[in-house]
């Protein structure tokens, strides 16, 4: 990583002479030779920057915001060291547009390198190369939680070697028990584990307190597990009570202007969709009112927020009677729940399969988000006959306005369990955020290009 991000430099200083070069004359070229005696001198620069802001460290940058606002910090900071050494050194003219160039140059090329070895590393992961072996503190439902958690994200680098903890839990997720909580060294020496991951709800504080001492002064890392669940890191923050560590939970704001900027989003977006789908929707129509008898857009009673009902609009993609038809296929339902999935629906008609494969199908409803209906972003509008066979903790989504898609739809859409869409949903809803919404909305694109779990 150190020798790609030093090449994203060479080549960000490369590209800032070179357009340098093409906006200014040939008379002030001359000051480039400075410039480049500056980039030589200051090149180390770079690197100790980003290795302060510790863009070296997997765990600083897990996520791909946090590690591209380190970027941008790095970037700053080596800026401002450059322009401090051209004025210690008495550079006469040290040029702003190269300055400027040379950062946003940077910026950039290392967002995109580190995005693309963020890919390399996940695939590698999930081949189970380059993996932490950790073990788990503890025995209870948590650890064993905690074992699950990291066999369904490999990405995240962790490779689960054992057990330790007072109960004998037999073979769980192809790992067993190693010994008691006082063998834990010993465990991590045999097993070359270089880690734990402490489940805090099996192991008395005492033990936790003396263990992470001790474990790190020995080199390992030590995590440990709040046994909080789906509550989204960015916002909690480390409080000390007189030595206890406190984790504040921040409140999740949807109101205000973050309300006014989600609606104004939702209306630019409808508007800027309908219009730029015109092509597609056109012949769509056409195509389902020549493929069978009946309307062209289909009209279905859904929940919205606070349990409004409202007609979310589709294109037609089954036969006109495929209400009525339902019942008779329940005994082929392939989702668990509440929800209805059949791969190979009968009632789907030859031109609904190709606009429900490309998601043609949905764009009607960005007129349900001109309506104040629905939103672009937000857990998927339930049946009324769904939302009766929900349990009560699923009713806190909705809170939110129903969106056209959502975390369940782009985390494998009609491919999730009902558990997993249940969890997604309440996700969303607990940690709504824009840059949420941003992110989900980027993802749903490669999600239509991809064509994955098309309903």
């Amino acid at each position: 990583m150190i020798a790609a991000d030093a090449l994203v430099v060479a080549l960000a200083i490369v590209m800032a002479f070179a357009i340098q070069a093409l906006m200014r004359s040939d008379a002030e070229l001359g000051v480039q030779r400075r410039h480049l005696v500056l980039a030589f001198l200051t090149f180390p620069v770079w690197t100790v920057s980003f290795s302060m802001n510790k863009l070296y460290q997997a765990r600083a940058v897990e996520r791909a915001t946090e590690e591209l606002r380190r970027i941008f910090n790095a970037a700053l900071v080596a800026i401002g060291v450059i322009v401090a050494v051209a004025f210690v050194f008495q550079f006469k003219v040290l040029s702003r547009l190269w300055v400027g160039l040379l950062f946003a140059f940077v910026v950039v090329g290392m967002a995109i390198e580190r995005a693309v070895a963020r890919r390399i590393f996940n695939k590698l992961r999930r081949a189970g190369d380059i993996c932490r072996p950790v073990v788990i503190v503890g025995t209870d439902a948590d650890a064993i939680g905690l074992l699950h958690a990291a066999q369904r994200a490999p990405h995240l680098g962790y490779r689960v070697v054992g057990f330790v903890g007072p109960d004998d839990i037999g073979m769980r997720g192809g790992v067993t028990v190693l010994g008691d909580i006082p063998d834990t060294e010993r465990v991590l020496e045999e097993t070359g584990a270089t880690g734990v991951l402490i489940s805090l709800s099996s192991v008395e504080s005492e033990t936790v307190n003396r263990l992470t001492r001790d474990l790190t002064d020995a080199g390992y890392h030590v995590a440990l597990s709040s046994g909080l669940r789906d509550i989204d890191i960015v916002r909690f923050r480390a409080q000390d009570l007189d030595g206890r560590t406190l984790i504040y939970v921040e409140q999740v704001e949807r109101g205000g202007w973050r309300a006014v900027a989600k609606r104004v989003f939702d209306i630019t977006f409808s508007i800027v969709a309908l219009i730029v789908t015109l092509p597609i929707t056109i012949p769509a129509a056409i195509a389902v009112k020549r493929s069978s008898p009946g309307p062209i857009i289909f009209r279905q009673t859904r929940v919205g927020k606070n349990g409004e009902l409202f007609e979310v609009l589709k294109f037609r993609t089954m036969v006109a009677d495929a209400e009525q038809r339902l019942p008779e296929l329940m005994a082929h339902n392939e989702a668990d729940g509440p929800l209805f999935k059949m791969e190979r629906d009968p009632r789907v008609t030859r031109v609904g399969a190709i606009l429900r494969k490309l998601s043609i199908d949905e764009i009607p409803q960005f007129w349900n988000v001109l309506r104040g209906e629905m939103s672009v972003v937000g857990p998927r509008p339930a049946l009324p006959s769904e939302v009766e066979k929900w349990t009560e903790d699923l009713h806190d989504r909705l809170r939110v306005l129903p969106g056209i898609t959502g975390m369940w739809q782009v985390s494998g859409r009609s491919d999730t369990t009902f558990d997993e869409y249940k969890r997604l949903d309440l996700y969303y809803v607990d940690n709504w955020s824009l840059a949420h919404d941003l992110r989900i909305v980027v993802k749903t694109f490669a999600a239509v290009l991809a064509q994955r779990g098309a309903r």
